[in-house]
């Protein structure tokens, strides 16, 4: 049996796993489900592009670092955008989803996120046409790391990256004064208004962070596959899936049924045929809400 597939969805799951990140934290926080998360990933990624082409033309080429497909231009691109990212969700916020927050109706919010998403995916196709965009076209060989499984030194790099990334979400979430704001914020809002937190800071952190990881995980899809308007869209019902899989609210819940998912779809691909790929994802994510409805670590609303 060709073990590949744990290689792939497990590559797979890591990204599913870190764009789920910034759905569980809006949903735990702002208490509603955004489904313009995935066109953040998108833009994220476009973003990156466009740098990297304005940063090249400043320097001219830059070779790869050793064997990576990429050098430092992209890594630069990729920390700006991140930022930006998160700038473009923190006016999103502002725009349009504050002011429906305002008169209480979650459901008009989440229309709202429809309508959004539409509107952002379209304004990247008239910007930069449908037609696919890379930000190398380097061909990489794969390695063999054993058992049958062959990795590219950009998936094992980017992999590292995920780690790192969720590692330290998972330290600010804990150890920050923000991060324990926001954690007392998800589990009360009540109390957590009573106790004088600042909720305006901890949805501007909130919209920050999400948007920043959207990023992040849209440009290591552009490095390992390709850079598409409807990339995040592709994404979005795996890391509602993850979110919700692994307890709204919960950053470990998140990567650990991001990584759930991806092996499963991939092993869906490897045993089945690519055609049952979500909907084995999605039958394990229905058995584990029938038995534990609030997911892997999530904890019920009070």
């Amino acid at each position: 049996m060709n073990l590949q597939f744990l290689a792939d969805g497990l590559i797979t799951g890591s990204l599913i796993g870190l764009g789920a990140i910034g759905v569980t934290l809006t949903y735990s926080i702002l208490r509603f489900s955004n489904f313009a998360h995935g066109d953040l990933m998108a833009w994220g990624a476009y973003a990156a592009l466009t740098l990297l082409g304005l940063i090249s033309a400043l320097v001219g080429s830059v070779a790869p670092i050793g064997v990576l497909s990429f050098g430092w231009p992209l890594i630069l691109a990729a920390g700006l955008s991140m930022a930006l990212v998160g700038g473009m969700a923190l006016v999103l916020d502002w725009l349009l989803f504050a002011r429906l927050r305002a008169k209480g109706q979650a459901i008009i919010v989440v229309m709202a996120s429809f309508g959004a998403s539409m509107a952002l995916r379209s304004l990247l196709e008239f910007i930069f046409t449908s037609k696919p965009a890379y930000f190398s076209r380097a061909i990489q060989m794969a390695m063999p790391v054993g058992l049958g499984i062959r990795v590219t030194p950009d998936q094992i790099v980017l992999l590292l990256v995920t780690l790192a990334l969720v590692v330290a979400m998972h330290l600010f979430m804990e150890r920050s004064q923000t991060g324990r704001e926001m954690r007392a914020y998800s589990q009360n809002p009540a109390l957590a208004r009573v106790v004088g937190i600042d909720v305006a800071r901890i949805v501007r952190a909130t919209w920050m962070i999400g948007g920043g990881l959207a990023c992040a995980a849209g440009v290591m899809v552009g490095i390992l596959v390709q850079i598409r308007p409807l990339m995040g869209l592709d994404m979005l019902l795996p890391m509602f899936a993850a979110a919700i899989l692994g307890g709204i609210g919960s950053i470990p819940g998140a990567v650990l049924a991001g990584l759930i998912i991806g092996l499963s779809e991939s092993a869906a691909v490897q045993l089945v045929g690519a055609e049952w790929r979500a909907g084995v994802a999605f039958a394990i994510l229905m058995g584990v809400l029938l038995i534990r409805p609030t997911g892997l670590f999530g904890v019920a609303e009070r």
